[in-house]
């Protein structure tokens, strides 16, 4: 339902241009009070929708953005991935008198630093894993030696989900501190037994509205083996999130939050994601992130019913949320498709072939790392493709996904085989 008194003919333009920006542009395109979506830069994936055009600006370049916004008179920007948020493009459009959905680069730092966000979470009793921060060599390989296996090191910027390492072996450990020390500060946590879930709420001015909630798979390989990746497939709902766990969350960990953040004096407009470790003793915060998931935004924006924009607009204003969201019964999942070599050495530039083979009302194919070349659409990215399905079960929906998934093909594709079979398991 759209908000009363929301102006009709809006032009929204949203940053990024990956899977997770394709499925928010889409879902906005959606909204009876949205006349045009810009997406920067986009991909083909988002050039394709209905009422949505690219521009072919950098997204980190608050310059660009806030002369966009104003030429084109854009009601809501709404700001996709990390880089962006952490340069400061929120604060550029937000002295610029430009409503924005995307935290500021201060609130940002919950992501922009692993040794913030432990710092934070410290402060304001978050539960979270014991850790060290080093930027010397020598003291990270002692810390390795005094502290049990498994353990996990952890670059403390920004890594593309790529930059954390679940350490079996103790060569395994110091090899990924001395590689994440070339970038910078690392981190070194106790590693949490438990089970991974993804908690998205809107956050706004200490207000908090959950997401539904939604599990990630990060491992290349199924049965979670392999290196860590950006993401390889996602579904939702997750039964290791039923109700009096959502409640734990938001009690424990999401509301503390909001309040920690206006403790702070951090003003704070967008997504928050916790990344969570669901153990014996309850939640644990792995990560925060300040954007929405990818690829969890694939498939919450298939079971999202309530107008996006709507939404995103009260939150930019300053307005009260609504208390709930209203979503489809119904699972999503999505499966990633990648190109060889992914995630350390994508192979770039092959055809994609069976993309225009009709999928019905149930799937949707979202482009992550899509470009065109003479009229051919092509992978130009390691994470290509996220195809997304409903259904009355998430079983259904897993088949959905799958068939779909068997009509796409180019050379060395690679997806898992297994995504969702932790809910299917606990089902």
């Amino acid at each position: 339902m759209v908000k009363e008194g929301t102006q009709m003919g809006a032009k929204v333009m949203v940053l990024g241009g990956g899977g997770r920006e394709h499925a928010i542009a889409w879902k906005l395109a959606q909204s009876e009070v949205v006349a045009k979506v810009y997406c920067v830069p986009g991909n083909p994936g988002t050039a394709a929708e209905a009422k949505v055009h690219n521009l072919a600006l950098k997204a980190t370049d608050a310059g660009q953005v806030v002369a966009a916004a104003h030429a084109l008179d854009i009601a809501l920007v709404v700001i996709g991935p990390e880089a962006p948020l952490v340069a400061g493009v929120g604060d550029a459009l937000r002295r610029a008198g430009i409503p924005v959905f995307g935290p500021n680069a201060a609130g940002a730092m919950l992501e922009g630093s692993k040794a913030h966000a432990k710092t934070f979470m410290e402060r304001h009793g978050l539960p979270t894993a014991r850790y060290g921060r080093f930027t010397d060599a020598d003291a990270a390989l002692g810390y390795l030696r005094d502290h049990p296996l498994p353990i996990v090191v952890k670059a403390d910027g920004l890594a593309a989900g790529k930059g954390v390492v679940v350490a079996f072996e103790r060569t395994e450990a110091e090899a990924a501190a001395r590689q994440f020390l070339q970038w910078g500060p690392i981190i070194i946590e106790e590693f949490l037994e438990g089970e991974e879930a993804s908690f998205i709420a809107i956050v706004a001015d200490g207000q908090v509205l959950p997401l539904a909630g939604s599990q990630d798979h990060k491992r290349l390989r199924d049965g979670d083996r392999g290196p860590n990746t950006g993401g390889m497939g996602a579904y939702s709902p997750t039964p290791i999130l039923d109700t009096a766990m959502s409640e734990r969350v938001l009690r424990e960990v999401m509301r503390p939050a909001a309040e920690g953040l206006m403790t702070d004096r951090t003003p704070y407009c967008g997504f928050l994601y916790a990344g969570l470790m669901i153990g014996p003793a309850g939640p644990k915060v792995l990560e925060f992130n300040c954007r929405l998931g990818d690829p969890e935004t694939q498939a919450l924006m298939m079971r999202l019913r309530s107008d996006l924009y709507t939404l995103l607009l009260t939150a930019a204003r300053g307005d009260p949320l609504p208390k709930t969201l209203d979503w489809d019964s119904r699972a999503a999942l999505c499966i990633v498709l990648a190109t060889a070599g992914y995630p350390d050495h994508p192979r770039l530039g092959d055809p994609i072939l069976g993309l225009n083979k009709t999928q019905g009302d149930t799937v949707k194919i979202f482009h992550a790392g899509t470009t065109t070349e003479h009229d051919t659409v092509i992978t130009a990215g390691g994470r290509v493709l996220g195809v997304t399905a409903l259904g009355e079960s998430l079983s259904i929906a897993q088949q959905r996904a799958y068939a779909a998934v068997a009509d796409i093909r180019w050379p060395g594709l690679q997806y898992r085989q297994d995504i969702g079979y932790r809910g299917l398991r606990r089902a």
